[in-house]
């Protein structure tokens, strides 16, 4: 899979999440540019793209993502 694929299949995890079609991510988003992305959510979306991708993150994985970009350096290393 590659780095792009990988992108393509996080927006429509995020979309479905939030529920929102408008929703593109690109390296450099955060919780701050969309605004249903809690805590709550966080979990939700985690969870969501644990399933999409078969794969689990660690704890120390999770508190340290800074970006999409972050997320998707750790699922290609894990796929």
């Amino acid at each position: 899979m590659t780095r792009e694929e990988v992108f393509i299949t996080l927006n429509e995890v995020f979309r479905d999440v939030f529920d929102d079609e408008e929703i593109t991510v690109n390296e450099a988003t955060t919780s701050e540019d969309i605004e249903d992305w809690d805590s709550l959510e966080h979990i939700n979306l985690i969870a969501a793209v644990e399933q999409e991708f078969g794969m689990k993150f660690s704890m120390g994985q999770v508190v340290t993502m800074k970006n999409v970009g972050e997320m998707a350096d750790i699922i290609l290393s894990q796929i």
